[in-house]
């Protein structure tokens, strides 16, 4: 619910748990008031209180506490007095300074799309939309502010959208929102690692001075993920106070927060600014991407809880969105590059047997690609390996009974290809300039049009092609060689230019098919984003597919994504990343903490591995709906052992998986409480052949067995009676 009260210029944005307030001064500046647990009104009396300090200038020479480096500013820009880090920065001929001043506003149901972006998305049921105009007299620049209030899931989408008028201005900076609150006493939660260690969740208390993560490798990384919160330094699983905010994009960003020396705090997310500028004409504009603003004072399994449902039902779109996910087999682990259409046809018969339901072929298939030196940017089926096609192949491994899936990486080309050689500049370089490799394969400049309708009509011929129900999109290096000028546009636009003609091609692809269900990779974790989100509704979560090293991996994740978006396979050992060796059993239940999947030689394993493998499937369609739908809590945890459960919507089922990582002498047994359940109900496992009331499996735990093993897990699945 969005109130105005017209008296005292204030807007109150009441969602299920928290309200937002922010007020029109006198003077015309829109300040940020409360964001905090809800509250039922605000009181006009509630008036800010002014104090004249050192070193803040003033805008009038009248008023020596009135000052816009103190004040809480809803939207920022440097040059007049505020000396925080600005929310946007222009340059033109009348200098680099904006006086932005309230102008106007509009309330209404639903919320607009972004226009080239992704955003979420709600009906007029469950959104309401406050929009607020800021204008600066003297540039002529007109800044619309977008409050997007998501009641029922808690949510606060906020975006800007800049706006000229007679005069032209270089756009330099545009955060898509900074936050100020009056207070320091926070820690900093962020994402950070690097590749085959994704999303490590990372703690470190905010000090005076300036904390940030960003990216400037064109995606938002292996390194780095366009998230950042602020908790209350006690803040638990269960309980306290945390802020944070998201950005539904999938390019060059920042994320930061920043203390000032009188205690108060400023959060703000956006486009990273370096490497960024955007030259707007007189009367154009330039929208910023979605930043997502939600509070919770129920700790990070309310966090949690929040992000996943919002990202499961006002994020991802389409058909598979809502819809249980197939367990496949993918033969990049059993075969690599080497493989003929009967090893696949022996793999997929293997993988029919075992109760899998999608055979994805990855990386092989086209050109003369038996390494990773040539052929990407030639998607052309490779006769020699598949000689029925992949029309053919597709058709006899549905008539197995799987769907078929397959793997692209439409964004790069390799030089030893017939692209590169009829379209060269098709690729990023610098004139003059030797090309930058990686992975021995360049990257398409996607900022021009040519190069993005290529890419739709050469991936629409090959889906149209033959039986797809799956598509793996991958990408294996990042940007580099930006030339200086690209068409009409200065060099500092290519990032971002270069994300929107992605974009443009992911929301075509989607239209022409929309019962394919695609999956977002970049070497695993390298761009998995709420913005790729928006476009394939699943993403492979890392190329470590150690049940091990998987475990920080997913947990990581799982702090802002759903399960049903998290691929996870069970793979060979010793691991192909790792050199681990870990029982299949802990395999397969760390791959069911997300989308299962396997990545291994099935026709090469024993007959009782297979008869494990089979098990593990059949368990895992037992249980798909709560992991991929469930609430998810994370249990008991130490540098040693991970516990989580699912519970579905109504209770009645709930999965618990433990898993410890090395064994240790006379260690103490281990009890874990579980959350989540009808306290009042009785539940039974018939792993443990024994039943439970909830509130005493809530509040006693069960005692995990003493067993002496290293990678040693245990899952049991409670069905309420």
């Amino acid at each position: 619910m969005i109130e105005y009260q017209e008296d005292v210029s204030l807007f109150h944005l009441k969602s299920r748990d928290f309200s937002y307030i922010l007020q029109v001064l006198d003077e015309g500046y829109v300040v940020h008031r409360y964001f905090g647990k809800k509250i039922k009104r605000f009181s006009p009396d509630n008036k800010i209180t002014y104090q004249d300090r050192a070193f803040s200038p003033n805008p009038t020479s009248q008023d020596r506490t009135f000052s816009l480096d103190t004040l809480a500013l809803e939207y920022s820009s440097n040059g007049l007095g505020d000396f925080r880090t600005a929310t946007i920065e222009v340059r033109n001929a009348k200098g680099t300074a904006l006086d932005l001043r309230y102008q106007g506003h509009r309330i209404f149901k639903g919320k607009k799309e972004l226009a080239d972006l992704p955003a979420s998305f709600g009906s007029e049921d469950q959104v309401e939309t406050l929009e607020v105009d800021l204008y600066d007299q003297l540039t002529d620049v007109t800044v619309t502010l977008s409050y997007s209030l998501f009641e029922e899931t808690n949510f606060l989408a906020r975006s800007a959208l800049i706006q000229t008028g007679q005069q032209p201005i270089q756009l330099e900076k545009a955060l898509s929102l900074t936050l100020d609150l009056p207070h320091k006493d926070f820690t900093i939660h962020s994402l950070t690692g690097r590749y085959g260690y994704e999303k490590e969740w990372t703690q470190t208390p905010l000090t005076q001075g300036k904390y940030s993560v960003a990216s400037i490798r064109g995606a938002s990384s292996h390194s780095r993920t366009p998230f950042i919160a602020l908790a209350d330094p006690a803040t638990t699983e269960d309980q306290g106070d945390i802020y944070s905010a998201q950005l539904v994009y999938s390019g060059n960003f920042t994320a930061f927060a920043e203390t000032t020396a009188i205690h108060t705090s400023r959060l703000g997310i956006g486009i990273n600014d370096e490497h960024f500028s955007w030259q707007l004409e007189a009367h154009s504009q330039f929208q910023t991407p979605e930043a997502l603003l939600t509070f919770t004072d129920q700790g990070f399994t309310g966090l949690t809880r929040d992000n996943q449902s919002f990202a499961r039902q006002h994020i991802a779109r389409g058909k598979w969105a809502q819809k249980e996910r197939p367990i496949l087999i993918n033969n990049w682990e059993a075969t690599y590059f080497h493989f003929t259409e009967d090893k696949i046809l022996e793999l997929a018969q293997s993988a029919k047997e075992a109760g899998i339901e999608l055979f994805v072929l990855d990386d092989g298939w086209f050109g003369k690609r038996n390494s990773d030196t040539c052929s990407l940017g030639d998607w052309v089926e490779n006769r020699d390996k598949l000689p029925s096609g992949l029309a053919g192949l597709g058709k006899k491994i549905n008539d197995l009974g799987l769907d078929f899936g397959l793997w692209f990486e439409p964004e790069m080309v390799s030089e030893d290809s017939d692209l590169y050689r009829a379209h060269p500049d098709w690729a990023i370089q610098i004139s003059g300039r030797g090309h930058t490799y990686s992975r021995e394969q360049l990257v398409l400049d996607l900022s021009k049009q040519e190069v993005c309708d290529y890419l739709i009509e050469a991936v629409s011929t090959v889906l149209e092609s033959a039986p797809i129900s799956y598509v793996k999109w991958d990408m294996n290096r990042n940007i580099t060689n930006i030339p200086e000028h690209q068409a009409n546009h200065e060099k500092h636009e290519f990032y971002h230019r270069y994300i929107l003609g992605l974009y443009r091609v992911l929301e075509e692809l989607n239209r022409r098919f929309p019962d394919i269900l695609f999956e977002s990779c970049a070497g695993g974790g390298g761009r998995n984003d709420l913005g790729m989100l928006y476009y394939m509704p699943q993403a492979w979560a890392s190329d470590n597919t150690d049940a091990i090293g998987r475990l920080s991996i997913q947990e990581g994740t799982g702090l802002i994504f759903p399960a049903i978006s998290v691929g996870s396979h069970v793979s060979a050992v010793p691991n192909h990343q790792t050199g681990r060796v870990t029982p299949l059993a802990t395999r397969g239940n760390v791959a069911m903490l997300g989308n299962l999947g396997y990545e291994l030689d099935l026709h090469a394993l024993p007959e009782r591995k297979l008869d494990e493998i089979a098990q593990q499937v059949e368990t895992y369609k037992s249980i798909r709906r709560t992991v991929q739908f469930g609430d998810y809590y994370r249990l008991k945890k130490t540098d040693n052992t991970y516990a989580y459960t699912y519970v579905n919507d109504d209770k009645s089922q709930v999965v618990f998986t433990f898993v410890k990582v090395l064994s240790q002498p006379e260690a103490p047994l281990i009890q874990v409480k579980l959350k989540g359940l009808d306290a009042e109900a009785r539940y039974y496992s018939k792993e443990l052949g024994a039943s439970f009331y909830g509130d005493e499996l809530m509040n006693i735990g069960i005692t995990i067995p003493p067993v002496q093993k290293d990678y040693y897990s245990v899952q049991y699945i409670f069905h309420k009676q």
